[in-house]
């Protein structure tokens, strides 16, 4: 799919993230009520908690959300932003203390909102589903990520969080370079691998990508399951059965790393870059491809002038790292969770979806009607692809509260040659069973 820059950023996600057209803790002081017998909220303040910059999809449609929430309710929000990294970090003794917000948006997974859900970190939103029917708003490959049951394992038992977006990972490439080279759009492992022996050969390295931050844990993954069927991801992902880390497909995804690190086609400098200076590389047409997600589309089309860009699924593979995004979450010492509710069923609302959409995001419940850019047809197309052929593999440091850092350092002593392949997925099967042990 070739984009042609200048496009209004857009996307929309179909198929698994089907379209169509709560118990709490907290504070219990019930809210005042207005003249005609409405619900009053003047005075009150929401603390909402994200890590999505203002001009992201998601942090676009969240602020109209905030609009109209201020709107409607007469309570204004207090927006409090942060990083990815921190948040992760910090998030179960900040949502167990009194400096918790009132409902933030966190990272999904067994690892990270199960683990919350698990140990009563986060609150359960069963009642706040029912009342809201976010349920029917959500695809099986979407509300996988917000149940999780009594030992934090996702896809069954209470729901503890709203997505309200999707993502996957593919591959974008620089048109122009692969032009200037004479090389067509990789469809196969052969054509990627040969185009990078290309331009690896003119002195370019052919792809970006962090090892400090998760660009190449998820590569790594993707390499991993391009040899894989669905059993192996039931048994990574929902311990289903023991991981077989010698075995042909994670073997196959580290040694291909390593292989690709000593043939140049990735720089070791990758141990020191966050996956901000990795995107950085390829907005600024230095190098041709650059594999990761979803919420890079819009950013792209917006901030890429000097050159024509495309996007693809990796080749040979029918398993795809993705789910649904991030998720709303309602720590359990929010002091608003009645508002919290309400602010995220707005951002709910076809028309706070719609606008996430045309602003380059994977809106889980727009109406397809309202999405017209040519731009998010091209996303839908290569969404649908792996939607059509049950792809969507969630993403590889979901299994354990730690495995994000574990993964990443591990990456990191794979380029620099702390480890090779075998020592790399041997330190990665005790970082994972010393957990996955305990709970399978």
């Amino acid at each position: 799919m070739k984009h042609r820059t200048g496009y209004a950023a857009a996307a929309l996600a179909v198929g698994a993230l089907t379209l169509t057209a709560c118990s709490s803790g907290g504070d219990d002081t019930p809210a005042p009520t207005g003249a005609d017998g409405s619900t009053d909220w003047s005075g009150q303040t929401l603390t909402v908690m994200h890590y999505e910059g203002d001009d992201s999809a998601m942090g676009i449609a969240w602020n109209r959300a905030i609009d109209i929430f201020e709107e409607e309710t007469g309570a204004t929000v207090d927006l409090q932003t942060t990083a990815f990294e921190d948040l992760n970090a910090s998030a179960e003794q900040l949502f167990d203390s009194s400096d918790a917000p009132d409902v933030s948006e966190y990272n999904k997974g067994n690892g990270t909102a199960g683990q919350l859900a698990a140990i009563g970190v986060i609150q359960n939103l069963d009642d706040a589903y029912a009342e809201y029917g976010w349920a029917d708003k959500l695809g099986a490959g979407v509300d996988t990520i917000a149940k999780y049951n009594e030992d934090g394992v996702m896809g069954s038992g209470s729901f503890y969080g709203v997505p309200n977006y999707g993502e996957f990972v593919f591959l974008y490439y620089n048109e122009d370079l692969l032009a200037e080279y004479g090389l067509d759009v990789p469809t196969s492992m052969d054509d990627l691998e040969s185009a990078f022996a290309t331009f690896a050969d003119a002195g370019i390295t052919p792809l970006t990508t962090s090892a400090q931050e998760y660009p190449m844990g998820q590569l790594w993954y993707q390499l991993a399951l391009s040899q894989a069927d669905r059993s192996f991801v039931d048994s990574y992902q929902l311990y289903t059965d023991v991981v077989d880390w010698s075995g042909p497909e994670i073997s196959y995804a580290t040694e291909t790393l390593a292989d690709w690190v000593d043939a140049g086609y990735i720089s070791t400098s990758v141990t020191g870059m966050t996956a901000e200076d990795a995107g950085l590389q390829f907005i600024n047409g230095e190098v041709p491809f650059f594999y990761s997600g979803s919420w890079w589309y819009g950013r792209m089309l917006s901030d890429i002038t000097s050159f024509d860009f495309g996007i693809t699924n990796w080749p040979d593979t029918t398993l795809t790292p993705g789910s649904g995004g991030n998720i709303w979450v309602i720590p359990v010492e929010s002091k608003q969770p009645e508002l919290a509710q309400i602010f995220i069923d707005i951002t709910m609302r076809p028309e706070v979806q719609a606008l996430l959409g045309e602003s380059g995001g994977l809106p889980v419940a727009a109406d397809t009607s309202d999405i017209e850019n040519p731009d998010a047809q091209a996303l839908i197309e290569i969404f649908n692809e792996v939607n059509d052929r049950d792809g969507l593999s969630f993403y590889p440091d979901w299994p354990t509260p730690d495995f994000y850092g574990d993964l990443n350092s591990v990456m990191q002593g794979l380029v620099n040659g702390d480890f090779d392949p075998a020592g790399a997925q041997a330190q990665l099967e005790e970082y994972y069973e010393s957990y996955v042990s305990t709970v399978r």
